[in-house]
């Protein structure tokens, strides 16, 4: 059986991979390059310990305390379009404890097995960049610290307690921390890896399996007859196949459509700078800027910042200034580059209203499935969705993980 994969990011690569490797004959379709945009422009954490959806409690009013501000970590462009009006309502009502709770539940049942998988990744020949030095937490107020806490029951259940360090403790496990770090909390079992890298190995071990990967090939018609998709087609270029599978990231709300569904995603932009080599221990999180920061082989990337606007790539310098000033907070001896040393990109995050992937089925449509919406965990889940994926496409079994991702759980989705 052939699948067409629209997307060639993380998730539509690593779908597609679980195919190929079942014995799938596999198609994988992307508007430009394979493994740009978010895909890159990320972090590159494996954290199922820090996979809480973004909706949660006071997140209404930060967001409009930080609508005044160009550099906060989060900022809602204004717009009275019904869609974007209907999204942020829908990410309000999800903005409590108990759906982030549920949720956060959800993402640790789903992502279980991440870690093992990106190590068989590696065994399987895919040769990229990653670090089993866990993931730090650092705080300079306690009582986010304690917040954060509250949630340790959920982790434990999954094997992922945090080590808690307070006061000094936390700079003797990172002696790069200044004083104003009033604590920290250790995750062990997290990873972190070079995205890019990692992209880049997963489409040579695509292309060495047998999968043809189709760049530069934007999807704009479906080809639908009797509730079964026939093809997709780019212009006059038509890709046909068996099943067809929508990965295509913050570009996936637009494609629904096509498809004969209107899937709440907007993009979410984040974005990322590299410098030289920091000396880090491990991946850390400066949690009260929102900054995450990774040491990699020869770089130090920061990345940060979440901006709901429009499906562009264009870099805010002040919101990039903002990450560059919030190492100081940390870490001694921080000094930020100039700018003509650096140069910061931007990557469109998948976001849904609640916070949560859309994994599934397509509605109405017997061969269509759809998987986007992963927000800033796509390298997180990746491993994982692509495998329950993987079964529903080609068995049609429908994995209990699912249910919380279901395309059901919104109008558009039905």
């Amino acid at each position: 059986m052939h699948t067409v994969v629209i997307g060639g990011g993380v998730i539509g690569l690593t779908s597609a991979y679980h195919l190929a490797r079942a014995g799938e004959t596999v198609t994988v379709i992307d508007q430009r390059d394979t493994g740009q945009g978010a895909s890159d422009v990320n972090a590159g954490w494996v954290v199922p310990a820090e996979s809480a959806p973004v909706p949660g409690p006071g997140v209404v009013l930060q967001s409009l305390k930080w609508m005044t501000r160009p550099d906060s970590p989060l900022y809602i462009k204004p717009s009275l379009k019904p869609d974007f009006i209907s999204f942020m309502l829908g990410m309000f009502r999800a903005s409590n404890a108990k759906s982030q709770r549920a949720g956060f539940a959800a993402h640790l049942a789903l992502a279980e097995d991440s870690v093992h998988l990106f190590d068989d990744y590696r065994a399987d020949g895919i040769n990229y960049e990653l670090h089993h030095q866990g993931l730090l937490m650092a705080f300079t107020d306690k009582e986010l610290m304690h917040h954060h806490l509250g949630y340790v029951d959920l982790t434990k259940r999954y094997g992922l307690s945090p080590e808690s360090l307070v006061g000094d403790a936390v700079r003797e496990h990172e002696p790069l921390l200044n004083d104003s770090v009033e604590g920290g909390l250790y995750f062990p079992k997290e990873l972190h890896l070079d995205p890019g890298g990692f992209a880049a190995a997963m489409r040579a071990k695509l292309v060495d399996l047998g999968v043809d990967v189709v760049e530069h090939a934007a999807i704009d018609a479906a080809q639908i007859n009797d509730g079964r998709i026939l093809s997709v087609s780019s212009g006059n270029r038509v890709f046909a196949g068996d099943r067809f599978l929508l990965a295509a990231g913050a570009w996936s709300g637009e494609l629904s459509r096509i498809f004969g569904a209107n899937l709440p995603i907007r993009s979410g932009k984040g974005y990322c700078v590299e410098v030289a080599p920091f000396g880090l221990r491990g991946a850390t999180n400066l949690h009260d800027a929102k900054v995450a920061t990774t040491p990699l082989s020869d770089r130090f990337r920061l990345a940060g910042t979440m901006e709901f606007g429009g499906l562009d790539e264009k870099i805010n310098q002040v919101r990039v200034d903002a990450i560059l000033r919030a190492p100081g907070q940390y870490f001694r001896d921080w000094e930020p580059p100039a700018k003509a040393e650096i140069k910061p990109r931007a990557g469109m995050r998948p976001m849904s209203p609640d916070g949560l992937a859309i994994i599934g089925r397509l509605p109405r449509l017997s061969n269509g499935f759809v998987s986007t919406g992963h927000g800033m965990l796509g390298v997180t889940l990746a491993p994982a969705t692509a495998r329950v994926v993987t079964d529903l496409i080609r068995d049609g079994h429908e994995s209990p993980l699912l249910a919380p991702f279901s395309p059901a759980r919104f109008r558009g989705g039905r």
